[in-house]
C-alpha cells in the first residue's frame, strides 16, 4: 500500500485505478476550455496547482471516456467537478456521466461555483474531509 499524503495526520493511500479509457477526438477541445478562463476554476487551480494541496498532483482539462472532468487526481482516481448553474438544466446528464465516471472505479466530488467563488476554504475543507473519507487508512 503506497501512501500518497496526509490529511490531519492521516495517511491516504493511492488507490489504483485501471487504466482509462480517452477519446482522442475530444483533444481538439481541450486548449479551448483550459483557456476559458472560468472564475471559479481558475481560483480552484490556484490552490492545487503545483501539489500545492497536501502535495497531491491534479490534471486540469482531462479526457476520460467521452468527457472532459474539469480536475482529477490519477493517484487516487479522483475527480473534481465544478458545476455552474447550467447544470440546474443538465441533471439526467450529470448522473449518467457520474455513473460512468464510478464505472471506472472513480470517485466524484462536485462544488458549486457559488461555493468556490463565496466559501473557497470552506471548499477546500469539504475536499479535504472528501478525500480522508474516502482513502484515509
Amino acid at each position: 500500500m503506497q501512501i500518497v499524503t496526509h490529511i490531519d495526520n492521516i495517511a491516504i493511500r493511492r488507490n489504483f485505478v485501471a487504466p482509462l479509457p480517452y477519446n482522442k477526438n475530444l483533444k481538439p477541445l481541450l486548449p479551448g476550455k483550459r483557456k476559458s478562463g472560468i472564475l471559479c476554476e481558475i481560483l480552484f487551480w490556484k490552490q492545487v496547482h503545483q501539489r500545492k494541496f497536501h502535495g497531491i498532483d491534479f490534471d486540469r482539462q482531462r479526457i476520460i471516456g467521452n468527457y472532459i472532468v474539469d480536475f482529477y487526481v490519477k493517484n487516487l482516481g479522483l475527480v473534481v467537478e465544478i458545476d455552474g448553474s447550467i447544470h440546474d438544466l443538465t441533471i439526467e446528464y450529470d448522473g449518467i456521466r457520474q455513473n460512468d465516471l464510478e464505472r471506472y472505479g472513480l470517485k466524484v466530488f462536485r462544488l458549486t461555483n457559488h461555493d468556490v467563488l463565496n466559501n473557497l476554504d470552506i471548499s477546500m475543507r469539504d475536499l479535504e474531509l472528501f478525500i480522508i473519507e474516502n482513502y484515509g487508512i
